[in-house]
């Protein structure tokens, strides 16, 4: 059987076009998803020096605070020069989700925080994470996320041209479709339901587990203010946004006003399992 590979599109994006790692660094939402998602990935991480499979990690802007924190880490990539970068951070090499090069209960953690999102097959996904579940050690951690359904919506309001005909209708598909094609601007893309995500790790043999709200309902008013004429969103307003972050957690209704997802579970604790 052939190894699989991801969409051209893709591949180009993330290899020629875009800087993911700058992206987290230095825009408003990218620096909150950053932030969230390393508090929220302290909350449920075992100790250090635990074995960490950084799957889709891209240059290893996850794999530096990971590391620093004193796990040990191995990140897997599908893009050459996301390899090339993540090398400097810890032991990286080219690979896909959905067939990962890595014995069977061999870590500790395996976090996907990114491989889901350019899945649009669900069989895809359901291979991603059965790979997950395959290499995580019995009790284990496993952590997904995933963009959600309803994020290009909020996005391209702050762009201020959500009522042009063109984007109307690029949204409106998505919403009805889940996917958008990559046709223009971002790449072929997957978006999730939170109870969707949910219900895709449960099916891979997952217990417990919860989805979260990365950056939380208020994200769209700090992006909203990046793009606006002047100084930028203040640090009261990103504190504030990420303090409704924290703070919608209970409530599973303000799930859909984030802009990604975290999900998090755990391979059973019964070896035989």
């Amino acid at each position: 059987m052939s190894k699989p590979e991801l969409a051209p599109s893709v591949m180009r994006f993330y290899g020629e076009t875009v800087n993911e790692d700058s992206r987290l660094r230095s825009s408003a939402d990218g620096r909150m998803e950053l932030i969230r998602t390393q508090e929220l990935l302290r909350r449920f991480l075992p100790p250090a020096p635990a074995r960490v499979l950084d799957v889709g990690g891209g240059t290893g802007i996850h794999a530096e605070w990971l590391v620093k924190d004193g796990y040990d880490v191995t990140l897997v990539d599908p893009v050459p020069r996301h390899v090339e970068h993540a090398s400097a951070v810890c032991s990286a090499v080219v690979g896909d989700a959905r067939d990962l090069n890595e014995p069977d209960r061999s870590f500790d953690v395996v976090q996907l925080l990114g491989p889901l999102y350019h899945l649009p097959d669900p069989e895809d996904r359901c291979i991603a994470l059965a790979e997950a579940r395959r290499v995580v050690k019995p009790g284990g951690l496993v952590t997904a996320a995933a963009i959600n359904r309803y994020a290009s919506l909020f996005e391209h309001v702050t762009y201020a041209h959500l009522h042009r005909e063109r984007v109307r209708d690029s949204v409106s598909k998505i919403l009805e479709t889940a996917i958008y094609d990559g046709t223009r601007g971002f790449t072929l893309s997957y978006f999730h339901r939170a109870e969707e995500l949910v219900s895709e790790l449960v099916a891979s043999g997952l217990t417990d587990v919860r989805v979260f709200g990365i950056e939380g309902p208020a994200w769209s008013l700090v992006k909203a203010a990046e793009q606006q004429p002047g100084e930028g969103p203040t640090d009261e307003l990103i504190a504030s946004a990420m303090e409704a972050a924290r703070m919608a957690e209970p409530y599973p209704e303000l799930l859909a006003a984030s802009s990604h997802l975290l999900a998090v579970g755990r391979a059973p604790a019964d070896t035989n399992a």
